[in-house]
């Protein structure tokens, strides 16, 4: 795995790679301290932590047009730092909020900051797209699970900590100083013009509303006309669901059937697993990744994940749940290394902002409804199991819909011609 680590002789790269680290892992701390804070302050209410997630993605439905659009056409690299600087003054407001405890006002900066935020992935992985060579995306994508499995051992134990230490404020108070730190790095970073400005020069002025939809309409009509790209697409749609129902789902089986004494250690030891597994199954998925076709990878991390998840309905014990947790961390890396990977090499480097500012929206509109329908329906007419059934059931649709679409489509490439803004299609064969 020596040569993996090859790309951080790119320090433009590290840079990225290091502001994205600070930026993550102080959200994961700052969310997962507010998340013990509401099971804790209102342990009868658990409307309140699903709400602390809906209030995260649901800004995504209302900004999503223009980010991509305003990642395409402005300065990306001042795009990526400027939202990180705008969430850090947010984080500091969001501290006097919680000191203060008004509750209106702490959900109403979560949703803002929310907002912001979204401003800066599109940016930020059209930049990483922009420094690293086609060979390169696999191992950087690699790299970005490592990470997570390290979020996940460090995270929650982390926030806990915090939470029980210094208390809320202190939570968000780290997760401020990350969002500085990540807008340091990005600003530091030494970009050139067909980097950061792919379609050349634009002015905050320039972006007039019509050529917002005009270039929103381009975004979609590029998705639509490229078999591949809206294949795996649809299948985000599913995946957000997926997402959705896991922000909260372990939580929830811990706190109100396995381990409702001792659910905030449980949780604690859940995220160390859960964490060292991904880190496992990032170095496993990195070297299968190069051995088999990448939607071969999709398709059997998906149809795994959905298997032991349905699976985990009929736990009993929380260390039961725990082997089942690991097991799912070990498939899962697979598929987004996979996803990481080609992604940038079908996307037209000059439209990944817009892209990306789809894909963002159809995971969280599907992440957000999943929550709603948890808020509604978890102890009124679905149980704990049934959430899980269902988790799994979900997996196992994408993961059959992925294997009759993915290898008809898997061929399609992008021709060397540049994009061809008159006769977009064209450039796109299948072999």
């Amino acid at each position: 795995m020596n040569t993996a680590f090859l790309v951080f002789k790119n320090m433009n790269f590290t840079k990225l790679f290091l502001a994205s680290f600070a930026s993550r892992m102080g959200t994961i701390i700052g969310m997962t301290a507010f998340t013990f804070y509401l099971l804790d302050r209102f342990s009868n209410q658990p409307f309140y932590a699903t709400l602390t997630e809906i209030m995260y993605s649901a800004p995504t439905l209302l900004v999503f047009f223009v980010v991509g659009v305003i990642a395409d056409k402005m300065d990306r690299q001042r795009i990526a730092y400027k939202s990180d600087f705008i969430c850090a003054f947010l984080s500091a407001i969001l501290m006097l909020a919680i000191f203060i405890g008004w509750m209106p006002l702490v959900f109403l900066i979560l949703f803002i900051r929310s907002a912001v935020s979204k401003f800066f992935f599109p940016a930020e992985q059209a930049l990483v797209q922009g420094i690293l060579t086609d060979d390169e995306y696999t191992t950087a994508a690699g790299l970005n699970q490592m990470v997570a499995g390290l979020f996940n051992i460090l995270g929650s134990a982390i926030g806990i900590s915090f939470y029980w230490s210094v208390g809320m404020t202190g939570a968000v108070l780290v997760d401020g100083l990350s969002f500085v730190i990540s807008a340091w790095l990005i600003h530091s970073c030494m970009m050139t013009d067909n980097v950061r400005l792919p379609n050349g020069s634009h002015r905050l002025t320039d972006l007039k509303v019509q050529l917002i939809l005009n270039d929103f309409k381009e975004g979609i009509q590029y998705i639509l006309g490229y078999k591949l790209l809206r294949t795996l697409i649809l299948g985000f749609l599913m995946i957000g669901i997926v997402n959705g129902g896991f922000s909260v789902l372990p939580v929830y089986v811990l706190k109100y059937k396995l381990a409702p004494g001792s659910y905030e250690m449980w949780s604690v030891w859940m995220g160390i697993i859960f964490g060292i597994c991904m880190l496992i199954g990032s170095f496993i998925g990195a070297v299968i990744s190069k051995k088999i076709k990448l939607y071969h990878g999709i398709i059997l991390g998906i149809a795994l994940s959905g298997l032991l998840t349905a699976t985990a309905a009929f736990c009993t014990r929380p260390m039961s749940f725990m082997v089942l947790a690991g097991c799912i961390a070990l498939c899962l890396p697979l598929v987004n290394i996979a996803l990481g990977g080609w992604l940038p090499k079908i996307v037209d480097p000059k439209l990944m902002g817009r892209v990306e500012s789809w894909i963002s929206p159809i995971m969280m509109l599907s992440h957000t409804l999943m929550l709603g329908f948890i808020s509604i329906g978890f102890q009124t007419f679905i149980s704990i199991e049934g959430l899980f059934i269902l988790e799994g059931l979900i997996m196992l649709f994408v993961a059959i819909f992925y294997l009759f679409t993915l290898p008809r489509y898997a061929h399609m490439i992008r021709s060397s011609d540049e994009w061809n803004e008159s006769n977009p299609y064209k450039q796109y064969s299948q072999v």
